[in-house]
């Protein structure tokens, strides 16, 4: 039930129902004024825990935004720059929201906690007031009233009459406070529907107007969330793969930790005591020791491996001589003896075991015998990037594309591994790897065949990228921009020998029809980045390094499948600059000769395998008589600069090529007969009869042939040659500098750069 109302009518007669009903409003006011009270105090603990909470997510966005992520390595993945700055980014939603809410705050007081308290104050102080007055004025009628009536009727009639006037002047202002009161109680009841409720209404939309900012903030930060899941997967599917592969490295390193040694400037390096004389006596000290062979260079480190800190400063001396320590002449075992050039006396030095200190005489030429430990743990294995490796991966292509195209988990599920065996050792039976049929049985599962064609690349003497273009392919991977990976990796690919070019070529046309087809095989472009990159792109040192840049491995299979068409069927806008070219002279010299594969691109000519042998070696025979007889009569009869002589046993050897086995060695020797590092005479377009050989023949060479300028060249040294597009050469032949030729211009002999010519 609702409040009786208040009649003006009813306070001159001041009846006991008129006070109930007057006494009901007055109690609604109290209860009012009691809640209005403890909800201004519930609304200011609700400001200050506000505030609290804002502070605390301040400081936590804080410490989001100064945290930075590290990988490994000394670049990031897409993936990686994304996560990293995932924390700035959530530090910045975090203090916008905070933000909003400060605002929130500071409308708090002026929405919701002034408006009650001047609505407490003004509106119900004002009828407590009221009340006060109300209450006086009633004491002071009833006062008079009851005075005026015990007067004496004997009073003088003027006494009497004035006595009149004071209680109706009484009663008159008793009537006009009673009035005023009642108008202001109710005034009261009805303000507090709007005055009291207004200013919570406005809080709440204050409120509502915070959470609807963080909604917009929700929004702005949806594609960011999207991209970051996506990076978020990716990193951690590349996690479980590297984890697996760093994991295995693990178990071969606790089973053999000297066949996987890092590649390090120092002959040998390691932990070794160094026997140091005190007043009192002797005592062994523990240092890391380094040694140069080159400079012999012995560097000394003390270093307590408990602590993690230096014992003192390091010192260095130059070798004279190492020589072991027999061991009935010292107690300690391991022993060896080290005499310097700049240092009295000699140094006794202490190894951790037997092997440790045949390894370090070894290394500093000492009196023990020298063992060979740098194991060759690389496969021998027998595929080639000839006919036969061809048609292998063209059948396994063609079943795959034909038969399993749609397989779910394609090239990421593998098949059992003696059945592969079986099939690559059918396929590459050469009574049978040469017939025209392209298809494989339907006997052999999908995932067989996939696999045999992985296997098959792993089973080359190097990665179908070479080991000499890992790291540039890796570095092109690690550029900023999409747009200078693509360039990057569409010049280096036209490094590439032309069938290490042709092969990756036919096997990226194929895995971005794989792709194309992701909705039913799952096998997205990233996917069989992760299944080939570590295949193609393997680095010639298995290190926990090398395996944290897998990562990038994958972004360029992922490159090359996405942009295939332009990077395999155009030319590459800029040639190598000569910086380029010179690095990679460098490396080369300092690195083992490049096997058949690693041939540069003009190197190699694909031979038919339909003729017979015969017509080969008749073919051979003549083409090699005829280059003989021309390059003798060329030099006998040039008055340009001196060329190299064809002697007797060059002569000789150019007889003898054809009739060499069909296979070469896996790692010939600069100097032997069988090192492909002359070029092919039978390019496709040279006027010479061009030689049809077998599906594995081995390359024949011509020693002096011209050649054409596909690039512009400026020489950096004295021994090159500058070029322009188009330039003819005279008498170029190999240079002993790998990846360089020799030719002559202008009556000028000097270097070419291999890439930038082709054979005439």
């Amino acid at each position: 039930m609702g409040l009786p109302a208040l009649e003006f009518s009813e306070c001159c007669l001041d009846s006991p129902q008129f006070r109930e009903r007057l006494r009901s409003h007055e109690a609604e006011l109290e209860k009012t004024n009691k809640f209005i009270k403890e909800l201004i105090k519930d609304g200011k603990s609700l400001v200050a825990a506000l505030k609290n909470l804002s502070a605390a997510k301040r400081k936590f966005a804080d410490s989001l935004n100064e945290f930075k992520f590290r990988c490994i390595g000394d670049a990031e993945t897409d993936d990686e720059i994304c996560i990293a700055k995932s924390l700035q980014e959530f530090a910045t939603v975090l203090r916008n929201l905070e933000d909003e809410r400060m605002r929130m705050i500071e409308n708090a007081s002026e929405v919701l906690i002034t408006p009650l308290e001047k609505f407490r104050k003004e509106q119900i102080g004002a009828a407590k007031d009221a009340k006060k007055k109300y209450d006086k004025e009633t004491e002071k009628y009833c006062g008079v009233l009851e005075k005026h009536l015990n007067l004496s009727s004997k009073k003088k009639e003027s006494q009497l009459q004035e006595a009149d006037s004071q209680v109706d002047l009484v009663r008159q202002h008793f009537y006009e406070v009673s009035l005023e009161y009642v108008f202001k109680v109710q005034e009261v009841q009805e303000r507090k529907m709007f005055e009291f409720v207004e200013p919570l209404l406005a809080f709440l939309q204050g409120l509502f107007t915070f959470y609807h900012h963080g909604y917009e903030l929700a929004k702005d930060f949806s594609d960011f969330k999207t991209e970051l899941t996506i990076s978020i997967q990716n990193t951690r599917n590349r996690f479980e793969g590297t984890r697996s592969e760093v994991e295995s490295l693990m178990k071969k390193m606790k089973e053999n930790p000297h066949e996987h040694k890092n590649i390090s400037p120092y002959t040998m390096e390691g932990y070794l005591y160094v026997q140091e004389k005190r007043h009192f006596g002797t005592s062994w000290v523990k240092h890391y020791c380094t040694y140069q062979r080159e400079s012999k260079r012995i560097t000394m480190v003390p270093f307590d491996q408990k602590s993690g800190a230096k014992g003192g400063e390091d010192e260095a001396v130059i070798l004279k001589s190492c020589t072991r320590r027999k061991t009935d002449s010292i107690e300690k075992r391991f022993c060896f003896d080290v005499e310097a050039v700049d240092r009295p006396g000699v140094i006794t030095m202490q190894a951790l075991s037997e092997e440790d200190r045949r390894l370090w005489m070894e290394a500093m030429d000492g009196r023990e015998p020298v063992y060979n430990s740098n194991k060759d743990n690389q496969s021998e294995g027998t595929a080639q990037l000839d006919n036969i490796g061809f048609s292998i991966i063209k059948k396994c292509i063609h079943a795959v594309e034909t038969r399993g195209i749609n397989e779910q988990g394609l090239y990421r599920i593998v098949g059992v591994n003696s059945r592969v065996q079986k099939l690559l050792s059918i396929l590459m039976d050469p009574k049978t790897a040469t017939e025209t049929e392209t298809e494989i049985c339907a006997e052999w599962e999908i995932k067989t065949i996939t696999s045999a064609l992985k296997t098959y690349l792993r089973m080359l003497p190097g990665p179908l990228m070479m080991y000499q273009f890992q790291r540039s392919f890796i570095k092109a991977a690690k550029l900023e921009n999409q747009e200078s990976r693509v360039s990057e990796i569409h010049s280096l690919v036209h490094r590439l020998p032309e069938k290490n070019r042709q092969m990756l070529h036919l096997l990226m046309n194929h895995l971005a029809k794989v792709a194309n087809n992701h909705k039913q095989n799952l096998m997205t472009v990233a996917n069989l980045g992760v299944v080939f990159g570590p295949t193609l792109l393997r680095p010639q040192e298995e290190t926990v390094a090398a395996i944290m840049d897998i990562k990038f491995q994958n972004i360029v299979i992922e490159i090359l499948i996405e942009n295939h068409e332009k990077i395999f069927n155009t030319v590459p806008e800029t040639p190598p600059s000569n910086s380029q070219l010179l690095l990679s002279r460098k490396k080369s010299t300092d690195s083992k000769p490049p096997s058949c594969s690693e041939r540069p691109l003009t190197l190699f000519h694909t031979a038919q395998p339909n003729e017979k042998q015969e017509n080969r070696n008749s073919i051979i025979n003549s083409s090699l008589e005829s280059v003989i007889s021309s390059n003798v009569n060329s030099f006998l009869n040039s008055n340009s600069a001196p060329q190299p002589s064809l002697n007797s046993s060059d002569l000789e050897l150019e007889v003898i090529k054809p009739n060499r086995p069909n296979s070469l060695p896996q790692n010939p020797s600069p100097t032997s007969p069988l090192s492909p590092s002359w070029p092919m005479f039978s390019a496709p377009s040279s006027p010479m009869p061009t030689s049809s050989t077998s599906s594995d023949s081995s390359p024949i060479s011509s020693p002096l042939r011209k050649a054409r300028a596909l690039y512009a060249c400026k020489a950096e040294h004295d021994s090159e040659l500058s070029f322009t597009a188009g330039t003819v050469f005279d008498n170029v032949h190999p240079s002993q500098e790998p990846g360089w030729l020799e030719g002559t211009l202008n009556g000028k002999t000097g270097l070419i750069p291999e890439n930038y010519v082709e054979f005439l």
